[in-house]
């Protein structure tokens, strides 16, 4: 019998400007732990700016999304453009404010937020499909923004549970590790660094996420 293929998008490297390396990384973990195997994808796109880690300041160059991503991927990463909703069981997309700046304008424009093409196509082909889709993090905004009524969270952040409420999307308050499964939707999303975590908290949450993505299989 074949390993259960899970699709992750990943947003760059770097939490401040990509796709956060513990949440991502984390979620590769638990994926082949469970006994299922994952496809790295990634949109091919400049980031929206690259900040510097140590201080948070802007730094003068540019980088692209997939390349950065990359790195996480140990380069085994795919265009986000070739996604095929067929050959996947499941998607999943890690958070890190680069799931807010380069996946989708949120960082910047709220809940008006745009989210880039590739993401969205995939995360609707997945849904109309009735395959299940999970989210870490910050990245439930970008669901609820494509798929407005369904049921998620992102920890206890007052004012992005307000802005999910406003795109149609209902929260649920969770905790560390903690997960909120839709079960209509076959949506899973856990909070990670939403919360102020510590590094097993975030394993524990995307372990959690990863589980209950493959009991709907």
């Amino acid at each position: 019998m074949s390993k259960k293929q899970i699709a992750v998008i990943l947003s760059g490297c770097g939490h401040q400007d990509g796709a956060e390396i513990h949440e991502a990384t984390f979620t590769l973990w638990a994926i082949h732990k469970n006994g299922a195997d994952y496809r790295c994808f990634a949109p091919n796109i400049m980031q929206h700016h690259v900040l510097n880690h140590i201080t948070g300041q802007e730094m003068d160059e540019q980088r692209n999304v997939l390349i950065e991503a990359a790195r996480i991927a140990r380069g085994k990463i795919e265009d986000l453009a070739r996604f095929d909703a067929a050959a996947v069981d499941a998607l999943v997309i890690p958070g890190g404010v680069g799931a807010a700046k380069n996946l989708c304008t949120y960082a910047f424009d709220g809940p008006k937020c745009r989210v880039n093409k590739d993401v969205e196509q995939a995360v609707k082909a997945m849904h109309q499909a009735g395959k299940p889709i999970g989210a870490l993090c910050i990245a439930p905004v970008l669901l609820a923004r494509i798929l407005g009524d369904i049921t998620l969270t992102i920890g206890q952040d007052a004012k992005t549970e307000e802005h999910l409420r406003l795109l149609g999307a209902s929260h649920q308050s969770t905790l560390h590790g903690e997960i909120t499964v839709d079960q209509e939707n076959k949506i899973v999303s856990t909070p990670c660094y939403m919360l102020d975590s510590r590094v097993d908290q975030i394993a524990d949450g995307a372990d959690a996420l990863i589980q209950a993505l493959l009991r709907f299989l």
